[in-house]
């Protein structure tokens, strides 16, 4: 059985987390959004930002824990898993912050493919801040060029969730999912 797996990615604070809790609630199978667990693991350790320390040190461990997720879903039993963020998602953060993306990341890329892309769109009124999302809109505006550009060089098509409800977003993409 092919397992069909959707990434639901988009800047920071343009409401994924949110989307993915109450596709969760509506009893999908979601896998979560790593970055935060690697940031609060390296604090522990002493370092307060890592993705700004050791850039390619925090991409590595994205990518070791994105496969990790790529190859669980795969495995899982459920036909449709719902992720938060891709592995491109490495990419379009590195390329964003001025950073080569080794050759490694990517052929992960082009080796572990998603079934859909669902872009979630920078949206003002909703974005916060805080101690693990200190972007700014004008950089999540930025973010979500570098997201976009990259899934499309990769050969996908983003599908742009609409702003709206959390219920009405997720509506659209379970609407719009190969299910």
């Amino acid at each position: 059985m092919t397992t069909h797996k959707i990434v639901i990615t988009g800047g920071p604070g343009t409401g994924k987390t949110s989307i993915i809790n109450k596709l969760k609630q509506s009893g999908q199978q979601c896998y979560p959004e790593i970055s935060r667990d690697i940031i609060l693991e390296a604090r522990k350790d002493g370092i307060e930002q890592l993705f700004t320390k050791d850039p390619l040190l925090f991409s590595q461990k994205l990518l070791d824990g994105r496969i990790q997720q790529y190859k669980d879903a795969e495995n899982a039993p459920e036909k449709t898993i719902f992720l938060d963020r891709g592995i491109p998602d490495i990419l379009a953060y590195m390329e964003f912050s001025g950073q080569k993306s080794p050759d490694a990341f990517v052929d992960a890329c082009k080796s572990y493919r998603y079934s859909s892309i669902f872009l979630v769109p920078p949206w003002s009124e909703i974005h916060t801040t805080d101690n693990e999302r200190y972007e700014t809109f004008e950089q999540t505006e930025r973010i979500h060029q570098h997201l976009k550009a990259t899934y499309e060089n990769l050969n996908y098509n983003c599908i742009l969730v609409p702003f709206g409800t959390v219920a009405e977003r997720c509506n659209f993409i379970l609407k719009n999912s190969i299910l």
